[in-house]
């Protein structure tokens, strides 16, 4: 044990130490807390790393980064020893916090401290819908525990405390939390900052807890895990160690971020007895990992082949839907099942997507989401009742007036591939940006569901109407933004969600109703931008989103009819879509040539002008009034623009 420890310290330490970055102070200290959870508990197979029903382990505390990767080395997994020493270095597999995908065995992106609690909520969410609804008195295709582990930092985020009331409120019993406990931060003590009594707040949010308040207590740990697997609540375990433990900054905050540096690592290897050079281990500690770890996932996972193999032959059809959630699929026909939209029709595109999301559920058995206590007039809903303690199989989630927590957790449901959703107003999405950037970073398609998209709330107000917020998703990298503007580019926007594998997907929608005056097939609206309505010979080219693709066409049709003024309207209800399209395609869309291309949307006007050279937009905060007075009062009329373009 003593063994693999050290080696699991000395390797991080070197990793630290060669690139001359990284945090020392949870490597020394919280090397014995992991070492016992995969050693001891831990149930994951390194040569079928996303093996889908192995436990899952989020490193909250992402900035430990050294500790998880060198302890995936030891435990087998495709880490190798100069992937270690490329540590934090560009284009590496080990980069400076965890990154989803990077290296097998790690299970989330973490780093921004809250998240990863977050999203082992929305692991252990997963796994307690999924067990309900495909598992069986004989058989158990989903049966795994969710772990993470925390420090102080990600006990004072807002998103934290969110998720774990959610936790505790519905009993995710799979869930089991442990707390790195050093009384340590960065800018000094925690109780600089902090005078909360954490066993109090976690027992109050319905949680069991534990604490091990003697160091390297590892068989009191080990009984506090084997009590957490049994209870009918979520775990939290609160481990005291020490920062930065051997060291002599230890117990420290000096110990937190900055590299300790070869001639003290070397001093501390001498004072351990540690006889190994730099990125060098003990034989016996891959024998440890491989006689544990290794053994044992190796055996689960041939259990949970047999038992595939067994409901194969029992029950076909649970067999195919269970196999469709593994392997990220939709055997469905949108364009059998999507029948909504109906030119002529007018509602708000939230309504409209209410329904679709119902009938997507229909055939999406994972599909699940809700909304941040916003249902009523989001209609952001999952079906089969409220996803409840004594009703698993429920698929609407209520979150509750949290919204940062709902993001995260849709993540985690999203990593576990479940089609997960969120709704909410799109001005709280301010409230959700950092588990959304979350996804994206991660490349995992999660779907953000916003209503109330611009000015026309109205009478609530500008602190509920988004201004900036579309401009600043557009300014995201790998997330896609749909406003829609009819039915039908609902129903696209809806399935292309679904249909993604890697980039999550924002749909902002309207809360007042909208007339659908044209059909577009689903390849047009995949352009991103497509050709509404057009004469031969054009003026003009009026890009519009949203609700406002109503209001272009109507300014095109009397432009035409009192003026005798042609000009083409283009729907963009997707500028990265767009943006992604050959430069021909763009172009016959929205020409070069036409030197009078106009964008209205009523919202920031930032990002409209690489496309176009004039924009409608608004760019100061809203006003509260009534809805039709308050876009009369920003110029969003049919009457208005049309003056204004005259003058010009």
């Amino acid at each position: 044990m003593n063994k693999t420890i050290q080696s699991m310290k000395f390797l991080g330490l070197d990793m630290i130490n060669k690139a001359n970055s990284g945090h020392p102070g949870i490597v020394l200290g919280a090397a014995g807390t992991v070492y016992n959870l995969y050693t001891k508990h831990m149930n994951a197979n390194p040569e079928k790393p996303e093996w889908f029903n192995r436990d899952r382990f989020i490193l909250s505390a992402g900035h430990g980064s050294a500790l998880l990767y060198a302890t995936l080395h030891l435990a087998g997994y495709k880490l190798t020893k100069d992937d270690l020493k490329d540590f934090r270095q560009l284009n590496s597999r080990t980069p400076g916090h965890p990154e989803y995908g990077e290296a097998p065995g790690v299970d989330s992106t973490t780093g921004p401290l809250g998240q990863g609690m977050s999203m082992a909520v929305g692991n252990a969410l997963a796994e307690s819908y999924l067990s309900a609804k495909f598992n069986s008195k004989e058989h158990k295709l989903v049966d795994h525990y969710t772990y993470a582990l925390c420090g102080d930092g990600d006990m004072q985020e807002g998103i934290t405390l969110e998720s774990m009331a959610i936790a505790g409120r519905f009993q995710l019993s799979k869930l089991i939390v442990l707390f790195d406990s050093n009384d340590v931060q960065l800018d000094g003590p925690v109780d600089n900052a902090h005078s909360d009594d954490i066993q109090q707040k976690v027992k109050s949010m319905n949680w069991d807890y534990h604490l091990i308040d003697k160091y390297h207590d590892y068989e009191a740990l080990n009984e506090a895990i084997e009590k957490a697997k049994k209870s009918d609540k979520p775990s939290f375990i609160e481990v005291k160690t020490i920062i930065g433990e051997g060291a002599s900054s230890a117990g420290t905050s000096e110990s937190h971020g900055k590299p300790i540096g070869v001639e003290e690592t070397n001093k501390m290897r001498e004072e351990a007895g540690y006889k190994k050079d730099l990125f060098e281990v003990y034989d016996e500690a891959y024998e440890e990992f491989k006689d544990t770890f290794i053994k044992r996932g190796q055996t689960k996972y041939s259990e949970w082949i047999k038992t595939l193999s067994k409901v194969k032959e029992k029950d076909i059809e649970t067999y195919k839907q269970f196999m469709d959630v593994v392997d990220n699929k939709l055997n469905i026909d949108f364009n059998e099942i999507f029948n909504v939209a109906k030119v002529g029709m007018k509602e708000a595109t939230r309504a409209t997507m209410g329904k679709l999301i119902e009938i997507a559920s229909e055939h999406i058995p994972h599909m699940v989401g809700g909304s941040a206590d916003l249902t009523a007039s989001t209609k952001a809903k999952g079906i089969n009742g409220d996803f409840d303690v004594n009703h698993r199989i429920g698929r609407n989630i209520n979150f509750g007036v949290r919204e940062h927590a709902m993001a995260g957790i849709v993540n985690g449901m999203t990593l576990h591939n479940l089609k997960a959703f969120s709704g909410g107003f799109l001005i709280f999405s301010d409230y959700m940006k950092p588990a959304m950037r979350i996804a994206a970073l991660m490349d995992v398609p999660s779907i953000y569901i916003f209503t109330h998209d611009s000015v026309a709330v109205g009478e609530d107000g500008p602190t509920h109407e988004p201004i900036e917020q579309l401009t600043m998703y557009r300014a995201m990298p790998n997330i896609n933004v749909f406003r829609p503007g009819n039915a039908f580019e609902v129903e696209h926007a809806l399935r292309y969600a679904l249909e993604s594998k890697t980039t999550p997907s924002i749909i902002a929608l309207t809360r007042q109703a909208i007339a659908t005056k044209n059909k577009v097939d689903y390849d047009s609206f995949k352009t991103g931008a497509y050709i509404v309505k057009d004469y031969e010979k054009f003026e003009a080219v009026f890009i519009a989103t949203g609700s406002e693709l109503e209001l272009a066409l109507t300014i095109q049709e009397k432009l035409a009819k009192q003026h005798n003024i042609h000009i083409r309207v283009v729907s963009m209800p997707s500028q990265e879509l767009f943006l992604a399209q050959p430069k021909e395609i763009q172009d016959r869309i929205v020409p070069n040539k036409c030197k009078n291309i106009i964008a209205i949307e009523m919202g920031s006007s930032l990002s409209w002008y690489r496309f176009a050279n004039k924009v409608y937009g608004i760019d100061e905060f809203g006003r509260s009034g009534k809805g039709e007075e308050v876009t009369d009062f920003f110029g969003f009329t049919a009457e208005k623009i049309i003056e204004d373009y005259l003058k010009d």
